[in-house]
């Protein structure tokens, strides 16, 4: 939902600002068949070091991952439009990441410290913290057993998700950080979307003789898919676009396929139409 509505926001962007150039603040999400696309319309990609450089005229449309509040304010400070499609429910981790923090509480971050989501989150977070307001990203359950050796266990704190992070690996930093912690809020905000493609790459165990995963690889929910796929399948690959199928494939007799979220429609229908045109 998040993907396709910032998607559907730039190309309204093209069509309400003719006049003026219509850039991303990064990829806008993590699949290139839809970026070359967008590039195709017009737009162009916007790196951090080239916001001193907008125009007044020129629209910003900030990706679905989201940004910190500095960088709006950066771009809004050159005189340039901002067009906000930051997805819904990374709008709403961002509310409660500095809610928290303003309230003082510690607030744990379960996520990719490198993520564009979790950078944008973590940017809320500082501003809103307070004297003894904190937070912490916390990667995976080695860093929640590090972390909680210098946490008081009666402290406030509260635990939200990357939307596209890895439900098992959630609920194992949730385990670690209650034992020291029992009054920890826990808030689980992974994407609806990110399970459900995990428990329906689960429930096809054995139904298949491979799977193909279809999603940009620089895609985070798309690379657990493919993690989550090897421990089921013997044979599983990620593929981009339908011309990266393995030739092995077509002589499977039954194929699984799965896609990450931000994968278009179009390119999961095209790979099905030429695994059954070949088989």
């Amino acid at each position: 939902m998040g993907v396709r509505k910032a998607v559907e926001m730039a190309k309204l962007a093209l069509e309400e600002h003719k006049s003026c150039q219509v850039w991303t603040l990064g990829p806008l999400i993590h699949n290139q068949i839809a970026l070359d696309m967008l590039a195709n319309q017009g737009i162009k990609v916007l790196s951090d070091s080239q916001i001193k450089n907008l125009q007044e005229k020129d629209i910003v449309v900030i990706r679905a991952h989201g940004v910190p509040p500095q960088k709006i304010e950066e771009i809004k400070s050159h005189g340039s439009s901002v067009i906000d499609a930051t997805c819904p429910l990374v709008r709403a981790s961002q509310k409660r990441a500095a809610k928290y923090t303003s309230l003082g509480y510690t607030v744990f971050l379960a996520g990719d410290k490198n993520h564009g989501e979790i950078t944008g989150i973590v940017g809320y977070a500082e501003e809103a913290a307070r004297e003894n307001g904190r937070y912490f990203v916390i990667e995976n359950r080695k860093e929640a057993e590090d972390v909680i050796g210098f946490i008081e266990p009666s402290v406030k704190a509260v635990l939200i998700s990357q939307t596209t992070f890895s439900p098992m690996e959630f609920d194992a930093i949730a385990e670690i950080l209650q034992k020291k912690i029992p009054t920890l809020e826990v808030m689980n905000t992974i994407c609806p979307a990110t399970m459900e493609r995990q428990k329906a790459l689960a429930d096809l165990k054995g139904k298949a003789d491979g799977v193909l995963i279809i999603g940009g690889k620089n895609s985070a929910n798309t690379r657990r898919l493919l993690l989550s796929a090897q421990k089921y399948f013997s044979i599983a690959t990620l593929i981009e676009t339908a011309d990266e199928i393995p030739p092995e494939f077509f002589s499977l007799k039954k194929i699984a396929l799965t896609a990450g979220a931000s994968t278009p429609d179009e390119v999961i229908e095209e790979v099905e139409r030429v695994l059954i045109s070949k088989k």
